[in-house]
């Protein structure tokens, strides 16, 4: 029956396709054959940055048909702060997950931040920070090694350090009064300024394909699980490191302009929040893709809409915002990874709509006298195969 079976093979297949197929070598694709080569289209970034910013300005309008003080000095200082420490944050959770690794431990460390400011923050802006920097960076950087060691998923080894935090933010039993007299009102301008700067040279570095596809190298491609080479261990470390010290910055502000104590809480719903923005901007949930204005429109369309809900007194709760924002962030990263990709293109010599028009699923592998044909060769029994090598072409 064997000889049969290859006998009634060689005659459907005259070409040695087949053969060829499964004589081919099956080692698994490198990593750059696998996906797209990190090529993009930036179309659909910049179609929807334009939506970003007439939605800002919509927000904007109400809020100052609400209040046209809101806008002005000195209201607009502490928005502006409030956008500062939302978009660092924000600037965080998007380079981890471009980067493959997203920090989920970004609020409770700026939570701890804002704590430990409001104790310490009478002996000095430096003498508070600088601890407290030195102590996230070094947390960031364990957990970054504890990543690419292991080879587990970052959003893990983030939680279970944001696990962590939340113990130590949990140790106050009553909320913290803010020490010293630091007001960072005078430079609010110079705050967002940075943020700004930071968010679109961010960007517009992660349009070179080069960058881009160095700091996504973690992204998943074929088995997750596999390595990817130390290549990937840069990344990782300058992301998780950085996004903890910028955690620690907007915990810094929260503290220094917030009029009342500190409370003690998790912090989770601010990384929900920094997430989702990052996530709406346009950032793709699987690494890698991003825009060049989202993460600044975006931050500034969630700082205008909860200084309206709270002018309005509608009381929304952070975590609905941030479980929000996050499905909506969602969506746009569908969208993003459906019309970012490069399209394809046919080889030269392969008449596809002529495939199409007769319901044949040729491949690119096949001769190119099938490719062009507008109709399936015949075999030996005079017509085309209908048994299990038919329906594999």
């Amino acid at each position: 029956m064997a000889a049969d079976y290859r006998a009634r093979r060689r005659d459907l297949d005259p070409e040695g396709v087949e053969a060829a197929i499964d004589e081919a070598p099956t080692e698994p694709m490198r990593r750059d054959e696998a996906d797209d080569g990190g090529r993009d289209r930036l179309g659909i970034h910049i179609g929807w940055e334009i939506l970003l910013l007439l939605a800002v300005a919509a927000i904007a309008f109400l809020l100052y048909r609400l209040d046209p003080a809101g806008l002005r000095r000195p209201a607009l200082d502490g928005l502006l702060i409030s956008g500062a420490a939302i978009g660092l944050l924000t600037l965080g959770a998007g380079l981890t997950i471009r980067a493959g690794v997203p920090n989920l431990a970004l609020g409770p460390v700026a939570l701890a931040a804002a704590l430990h400011f409001a104790e310490n923050g009478d002996e000095g802006l430096v003498k508070a920070a600088v601890p407290a920097l030195i102590i996230a960076a070094a947390g960031g950087l364990l957990v970054a090694l504890f990543v690419i060691v292991l080879h587990v998923p970052g959003w893990a080894a983030t939680l279970g350090a944001a696990m962590g935090v939340v113990v130590y933010d949990q140790l106050r039993t009553a909320p913290v009064v803010v020490q010293g007299d630091y007001d960072p009102s005078n430079q609010a301008f110079y705050l967002f300024g940075g943020f700004a700067l930071l968010a679109v040279i961010g960007g517009a570095l992660g349009t070179v394909t080069p960058i881009r596809r160095l700091v996504g190298r973690l992204r998943p491609a074929g088995d997750p699980a596999l390595r990817r080479g130390a290549g990937a261990a840069l990344p990782v470390i300058a992301a998780l490191v950085l996004s903890s010290v910028f955690a620690v910055g907007a915990g810094i502000l929260m503290a220094a302009q917030s009029a009342g104590p500190i409370v003690p809480g998790t912090g989770l719903e601010w990384t929900g929040i920094a997430i989702g923005a990052a996530l709406l901007a346009g950032t793709s949930a699987y690494g890698r893709r991003g825009g060049i204005f989202g993460t600044l429109l975006s931050v500034a369309g969630i700082t205008l809409f909860l200084d309206y809900a709270n002018r309005r007194d509608l009381d929304i709760s952070l975590f609905a915002i941030a479980g929000c924002t996050i499905g909506a962030g969602l969506i746009v990263s569908r969208l993003v990874e459906t019309y970012g990709r490069p399209l394809p293109v046919p080889a030269v010599g392969e008449d596809w709509n002529a495939a199409a028009s007769v319901g044949t699923t040729w491949s690119p592998d096949m001769p190119e006298t099938w490719a062009t044909s507008a109709t399936p060769p015949a075999t030996a029994a005079g017509r085309w195969d209908e048994g299990p090598w038919g329906s594999a072409r």
